[in-house]
């Protein structure tokens, strides 16, 4: 049974592909990666004043998307945040 959790990790070649277009996208918009660690880290910070995340799992980026005013593609930021619970502080 102990093999299980092996199956769901990621290979190392995906993974090194995934960091390797995050790097070309992100030095084309002339975003880099120590400023994406900054967003990363402001973006925790306060999303943590009203959810539970875990800040291991979050990962940010930039990557190509279709434009909807044009064919051409657009970088966006993307945020991916795991959320444990949610802190009510009456905003519902």
């Amino acid at each position: 049974m102990n093999w299980i959790p092996d199956l769901r990790r990621k290979r190392s070649g995906e993974v090194a592909r995934k960091r390797l277009k995050l790097l070309l996208v992100a030095d084309k918009t002339g975003c880099t990666p120590e400023l994406l660690e900054m967003l990363k880290s402001d973006l925790c910070h306060v999303i943590s004043k009203y959810l539970e995340v875990n800040a291991r799992e979050m990962e940010v980026g930039v990557k190509k998307v279709s434009s909807h005013e044009s064919k051409d593609t657009i970088p966006a930021l993307y945020a991916y945040i795991p959320i444990h619970s949610f802190h009510y502080k009456g905003m519902f």
